[in-house]
């Protein structure tokens, strides 16, 4: 039941047998397409990769992880590792902020200070939370599971755990994509203690009527669902149904890896034909750090197998909050996802920004929850 601070601390031979695989891979013949139709282009990832090998600095994402302050904690035999933000206002809201995949807890870099300090960033202290932002079991530096059953549910059932042995009897949540499905099953349940919710990737599904008759919405949300099924859903059909096959590759080659996660900061990314327009080199290589330090390609991977299709047909009683970026992966419409809430309090239609909604779109994100949550006490 103990919580005790954790500390990042990977020896520079990590780093050494990084730059060695790097130095040592094999590399396909160049795409014979002008795009990223086939996946990541053979130029655009050795770029990456010399970058990663000559030019970046895992040390200073390690800095900033430890400043900001990691904990850990067992909960039903799986080490959980989090960041744990305090504001200096001690009314400050409890919130418990969940990434996804191919994400991590770096995703909230940027909004960590705009959320603990609101004064010092355009808010005001009624603005200020207590931020909480666990690794999913499997991800980065949490614990992977021994044994099946850690799907959505069991972690949003962790999370209450988390924020009761934390102190916060009353909290709110937020996630984006696994953590959208997390937070979701939250508020779904529910989890005790939790009095509120606000999704950056609301998910929901058209209704006989909406197919029947739709409207421009509808159109939209469904030629992205088509997209997403005929062009994009290969990884998650892999990582649902073999996850220790593709797993191999992930862990055993480094370029493997940034060959997997570098092209979803393509497809996901609200960009004009690079990742990079939409977010820095060296974030996304923290990112994929994250994955590679770890050696969880296999271990997050799982998640997928454990819960794919989790919340089809949830209904929420509890205040929920949605916010939709424009380039979002699958736009589920508001009268689509409206159906599934019984107290839809705010929604949020955004101008620029994709999945990766806080890391991409910080500022925006940040006056979202400031909006969402305002409404729910």
């Amino acid at each position: 039941m103990s919580v005790v601070p954790f500390a990042i601390d990977i020896p520079p031979a990590a780093i050494a047998d990084l730059h060695s695989r790097l130095d040592m891979a094999r590399w396909p013949e160049k795409e014979p397409v002008d795009d990223w139709s086939q996946g990541t282009p053979l130029m655009a990832l050795q770029e990456l990769v010399v970058h990663w090998r000559d030019g970046y600095d895992w040390y200073a994402c390690q800095q900033m992880l430890n400043d900001w302050g990691m904990f850990e904690t067992e909960i039903d035999g799986v080490m959980i590792r989090f960041l744990h933000v305090r504001s200096p206002r001690e009314g400050a809201r409890p919130l418990v902020m969940t990434h996804g995949w191919p994400g991590s807890i770096l995703e909230f870099r940027r909004c960590i200070a705009p959320l603990t300090r609101p004064e010092k960033h355009g808010g005001t202290a009624a603005d200020a939370f207590h931020l909480v932002i666990p690794c999913l079991p499997g991800y980065g530096f949490s614990g992977k599971p021994a044994v099946t059953g850690w799907g959505v549910q069991k972690i949003a059932q962790a999370w209450g755990e988390l924020m009761a042995r934390l102190g916060y009897d009353s909290w709110f949540a937020q996630g984006g994509d696994w953590g959208s499905i997390v937070t979701t099953m939250i508020g779904a349940m529910p989890v005790p203690g939790c009095k509120g919710i606000h999704l950056n990737m609301p998910m929901a599904a058209p209704s006989a009527e909406d197919m029947a008759a739709p409207e421009p919405a509808d159109l939209k949300a469904l030629a992205a669902l088509k997209h997403y099924q005929d062009w994009d859903s290969g990884y998650s059909k892999e990582q649902s149904t073999r996850p220790q096959t593709v797993g191999y590759g992930l862990v055993d080659s480094p370029v493997g890896l940034a060959g997997w996660i570098y092209e979803k900061m393509w497809a996901w990314t609200d960009h004009h034909g690079a990742p990079e327009d939409a977010l820095s080199r060296d974030d996304m290589l923290d990112n994929i750090m994250l994955y590679w330090l770890t050696a969880s390609g296999a271990s997050s991977a799982r998640l997928y197998w454990e819960s794919f299709g989790a919340i089809t047909g949830v209904q929420i009683d509890i205040p929920v909050a949605a916010s939709a970026f424009p380039k979002e992966i699958i736009p589920a419409p508001r009268k689509w996802f409206e159906r599934t809430c019984k107290q839809l309090v705010y929604w949020g239609e955004l101008e620029k920004g994709g999945h990766f909604a806080a890391w991409e779109q910080p500022e925006a994100f940040v006056k979202e929850l400031r909006a969402a949550f305002s409404l729910m006490g």
